[in-house]
């Protein structure tokens, strides 16, 4: 299990976002040498975990529970065969291409050390956007990307380290629940019958998706 690339972007002006100004730092290209990462802030304040990497839209993205986002070489294959073109590592918007991890599977809380030092937790699942649609270029791509269910994972730092191309993920924590990044994704899209179930994995849940699932369940108590 290990880390392919470390992948940062820089802001680009983009006709396909809305972003304040206009500018994305959607496309990231892999980094040379050790990153620094470390929790970049609360949400709206702080960007991306990752030293150097760009977020222009601070409404929707970054922060401490979006501070890093891993995608796994295996889907980008995967989306390769299926879009007949070649995806280069970075491309999804990615900070972490993986390699042997079940990033869609990872259970909400899952720890995974990477390198020396660093340790990062999952939190939830990568919503699609207009401007993932965007700059992908590819026709009713938020509902396929929706559809196939496999968003790739964001992480919270719990520890901050550095980190390079090449270095070793370790998994050194694994919840006694079954809540995963996939069940999390599809109970805020498309099955929100699923919502209640989340609650299983607490505080380690984003808290956006945290406050669903309980405005669900209290809900569903009251009718």
């Amino acid at each position: 299990m290990t880390v392919l690339t470390v992948n940062a972007g820089r802001p680009v002006a983009a006709p396909y976002t809305d972003s304040p100004g206009g500018m994305t730092g959607i496309d990231k290209r892999p980094a040379e040498g050790l990153i620094r990462v470390s929790d970049p802030g609360p949400k709206g304040e702080g960007g991306s975990g990752l030293a150097g990497d760009a977020v222009c839209d601070l409404r929707h993205h970054g922060g401490s529970h979006q501070a890093v986002y891993a995608f796994a070489r295996e889907d980008l294959d995967a989306w390769e065969r299926e879009l007949g073109r070649p995806l280069a590592n970075g491309t999804f918007g990615e900070n972490l291409t993986t390699h042997g991890l079940d990033v869609s599977g990872a259970l909400i809380g899952e720890r995974w050390r990477i390198g020396a030092e660093l340790v990062l937790e999952v939190t939830s699942g990568r919503i699609p956007c207009r401007t993932f649609a965007g700059h992908l270029e590819e026709a009713r791509w938020v509902k396929r990307f929706t559809q196939a269910a496999g968003p790739g994972a964001y992480f919270r730092v719990i520890t901050p380290g550095s980190i390079r191309a090449g270095d070793p993920v370790e998994i050194v924590h694994r919840p006694e629940h079954e809540v995963t990044v996939e069940m999390q994704f599809r109970a805020v899209t498309t099955q929100r019958e699923l919502l209640p179930l989340l609650l299983a994995a607490g505080e380690a849940l984003h808290p956006e998706a945290l406050r669903r699932a309980r405005a669900h369940a209290e809900k569903s108590a009251a009718s």
